[in-house]
């Protein structure tokens, strides 16, 4: 695995909420008071207080929405599909599943579970429901198990937290993300019900100002002492993660914070530490930390119609939250003989003009656009920048053998590079793609491959995609689509590959979402198709999102046939 480099990938703002620190304290014995509780109380009655939080976030839906767009410099739309509808389906499956165990003492072991061909269990996730597979034509999601879990291991070890007769909890501090505002609530619901852990959530001062909303929609936990929300800048942080009163720590954010909890500040001391294994914090921590996100595009004669979605799709995961995302494609990986290749990149840099440059809202994203472009030849700058944006940047052609920096550091802006690899047959390039990542570019969150479904119907280069994905070490590995919708189904688990260690953590250590609450799991797999009709929702050109974004939410509060046919009749007109 690439080691990041020295490059600061983030910096710190200041809060405007900061909560005092005997406020902390309180907020700190209050969920001590409640954490024997929470572990013990009865799973119905945990779903009830879980479920009772979804008309409350539905209600807030449209502050939330509008709130995150002004600070965001966004469509209201985009918060709508990012914010508000990922939270009240991970609220939903995650009171379905206590409702389960409640039931059944366990979950079900996913939708289905099946040996693959290299004799790995797979677990598939995705589409939980009829509805899932009528709203997502076309799109899977299955879980490949770590090698030796077995379908009864699988099952022994799944919702491992609900064998425990009488557990007795603990307090976690959950470090809130400040790029996407559903992050901090689904990462508490996961310590929630898969830990059963209660929760100090800890606003990053980036986008604290979804923590007065979150506050009203999960009153029914934080009124029973089971969560509670507090705000302030790295000054905080730092005396919380180190509390004698906090039992664990999941953070979602940037390796460089992480280190710095878990190992010290640079110095001859942390170096010291991490030979010998010796880190500053004593208590477990969990993360996830972004990724130089790849896509590869395996060589074919593909369409007009094929390129310009495919293209679309990447300028979406480009723009998409001003490219603030961990899962934002980063590095196109290609093949110097594909004959497509420059028409290819044309159609991208002809998507990204059609978007304004959006508003550079997280610390430090000049000062890494500037260091990652400044000095350097065949920057293509797309977009004036004005009034605090900053220019969408595409660089080609990265030499695959050099020491870039653009392989080790995450841009976290606007920032998309490419670089061609010598194989030209399909089987070739997919080996030669998965070396490359593993080995050259840094983070293990999540990886996506473009192959057109001739070549998912050859049985040699289907054999070698296999292999790709069965290599990859990525926690989640995508075929034809972006690989935030991993993130967004809910039931897949998102998290870095597991391969990683504390003395490098690349995107990080665990799992979110989770809501089959498996164990023993070595990535998920998204696939869909090469072209998907009608235009998806989260596409950066999709006129109608407007419409459709608040009826997709009502749908994941409350899944009914009967909504079907008016938010298909909203994609469409």
């Amino acid at each position: 695995m690439a080691r990041s480099a020295s490059l600061e990938m983030s910096a710190r703002a200041n809060s405007a909420l900061r909560t005092d620190d005997r406020d902390l304290d309180a907020a700190i014995a209050a969920l001590r008071d409640r954490a024997r509780e929470w572990a013990r109380l009865a799973p119905r009655a945990k779903a009830e207080l879980v479920r009772a939080c979804i008309p409350r976030v539905l209600a807030a839906g449209d502050e939330w929405a509008a709130t995150g767009a002004r600070a965001r410099g966004a469509d209201p739309a985009e918060e709508w599909l990012a914010g508000v509808t990922p939270t009240v389906r991970q609220l939903r499956l995650f009171a379905d599943t206590l409702d389960a165990i409640a039931a059944a003492g366990k979950p079900p072991l996913g939708r289905r579970a099946r040996t693959l061909p290299n004799g790995r269990l797979a677990i598939d996730v995705f589409p939980a429901s009829g509805i899932d597979r009528a709203s997502f034509a076309g799109f899977t999601c299955h879980c490949v198990m770590d090698e030796g879990v077995d379908r009864d291991a699988a099952r022994r070890r799944q919702a491992a937290f609900y064998d425990v007769s009488d557990p007795d909890g603990g307090v976690s501090l959950i470090l809130g993300a400040g790029n996407v505002s559903s992050i901090p609530p689904m990462d508490v619901l996961s310590k929630l019900v898969a830990d059963g852990f209660v929760c100090l959530l800890k606003m990053n001062p980036v986008n604290e100002w979804v923590g007065p909303i979150l506050e009203r929609a999960f009153d029914p936990l934080i009124r029973r002492g089971y969560l509670r929300i507090v705000y302030g800048g790295a000054d905080v942080g730092q005396y919380l993660v180190y509390h004698e009163e906090i039992d664990d720590i999941h953070i979602t954010g940037s390796d460089r914070t992480h280190d710095l909890i878990v190992w010290g500040p640079p110095g001859p001391e942390r170096d010291r530490r991490q030979r010998e294994n010796d880190p500053v914090l004593t208590i477990p921590i969990t993360s996830e930390l972004g990724n130089v996100s790849p896509v590869a595009i395996v060589p074919h004669a593909y369409s007009d119609e094929e390129l310009w979605f495919q293209a679309r799709n990447v300028v979406t995961m480009v723009t998409n939250n001003a490219s603030f995302n961990c899962n934002a494609a980063k590095m196109l990986i290609t093949s110097r003989q594909w004959p497509q290749r420059d028409r290819f990149l044309d159609m991208i840099e002809r998507g990204l003009a059609a978007v304004p440059p959006r508003k550079a809202y997280y610390p430090g994203a000049f000062d890494r656009y500037a260091r990652l472009t400044e000095g350097r030849d065949g920057v293509r700058r797309i977009g004036t920048a004005k009034d605090g944006t900053l220019p969408w940047a595409v660089i080609r052609d990265v030499p695959p053998g050099s020491d870039d920096d653009l392989f080790r550091v995450e841009p976290f802006c606007g920032i998309l590079s490419e670089t061609a690899l010598d194989a030209g047959e399909p089987d070739q390039f997919l080996a030669e793609a998965t070396a490359f990542m593993n080995e050259r570019l840094w983070g293990t969150l999540n990886a996506m491959i473009v192959i057109h479904p001739s070549h998912e119907r050859d049985p040699t280069i289907a054999a070698s995609l296999d292999r790709a994905i069965l290599d990859l070490r990525y926690g989640t590995v995508a075929i034809n689509h972006w690989p935030a919708l991993g993130y967004a189904f809910g039931t897949p688990p998102w998290g870095g590959h597991q391969s990683s260690t504390l003395a490098d953590i690349q995107s990080g250590l665990g799992w979110v979402h989770n809501t089959y609450l498996l164990d023993g799991i070595d990535k998920s797999v998204v696939r869909g198709n090469l072209v998907v009709k009608p235009h998806p929702a989260w596409f950066y050109d999709n006129t109608r999102a407007g419409a459709i974004a608040p009826a997709v939410a009502r749908m994941e509060a409350s899944p009914s046939w009967w909504k079907l046919p008016g938010l298909m009749w909203r994609a469409l007109v």
